[in-house]
């Protein structure tokens, strides 16, 4: 149940065009809606704000379909799925032609707030390199799909710091920056010394053997300098995006 629900049923008793224990037993409708093999939490976005997000990833098609059907059906707020495989996109698209797959964010995007929605606010995704990209637009695409304006910054690792400062004015003139990278990870601490917005790092597993499949990057945003600096698991673009949106929600909250 939205919140915009929740103030619609309101409104509905205060008219008198809903009674009071109608109203109730909308209320107390359980929370979680049992399929058999998953329980959707129908009250997060009341709860939170944002809404539950499938983890396809260990799920087979099917199963994916089921929970997307049934939260299409249940809430009007948008419906994603994340590291989704090729393979799954497709059988997921006889089943929903409207779905858009993006590939390179193994992202499927069943509903989006749409073009004409307000901005909940403003992010800037930077990536040290084209080989980041994955993380960075998962980052990207869900933050977008929540209403966020989103501007992503790319191949502007350390390695060519003129890139990065070149673009300055997009990590003072937004609400918050994702910083997204592998290898060292020292793009984190190069934009929290820069940046006026708060800082989330998304270490990459990308990188050479003493890299250890991002566990090199991950340690080195955690032992970031530079203040005002939090970091996400590794590859985690999709949980960096919705931190942002909370930090974002609380900022333009009416």
């Amino acid at each position: 149940m939205r919140p915009e629900e929740v103030k619609d049923l309101l409104t509905a008793v205060q008219e008198r065009t809903t009674t009071v224990h109608a109203a109730l037993r909308k209320l107390q409708e359980v929370p979680v809606e049992d399929l058999g093999f998953a329980r959707l939490d129908t009250h997060r976005e009341l709860r939170q704000g944002l809404p539950e997000v499938i983890y396809a990833e260990g799920k087979t098609s099917e199963q994916v379909a089921a929970i997307a059907a049934r939260m299409l059906e249940t809430t009007t707020a948008p419906v994603l799925a994340t590291r989704v495989s090729p393979d799954k996109a497709g059988m997921l698209h006889t089943h929903f032609p409207e779905a858009v797959h993006h590939e390179a964010a193994r992202l499927v995007v069943f509903r989006s707030v749409g073009p004409s929605a307000p901005a909940t606010g403003t992010i800037t995704v930077v990536s040290a390199g084209t080989s980041d990209l994955p993380v960075a637009e998962e980052a990207v695409l869900t933050a977008e799909t929540f209403g966020a304006e989103v501007h992503h910054v790319t191949d502007a690792g350390v390695a060519g710091l003129h890139r990065l400062l070149a673009e300055q004015d997009r990590l003072h003139d937004v609400d918050v920056v994702i910083a997204v990278a592998g290898m060292e990870g020292a793009l984190a601490s190069l934009v929290g010394g820069i940046a006026s917005a708060p800082v989330i790092a998304v270490p990459t597993s990308v990188g050479y053997g003493a890299s250890f499949e991002g566990l090199a990057a991950l340690l080195a945003m955690l032992n970031a300098c530079a203040a005002g600096v939090v970091v996400t698991n590794i590859d985690n673009g999709f949980g960096a995006a919705m931190f942002a949106l909370r930090l974002l929600r609380k900022i333009h909250k009416e």
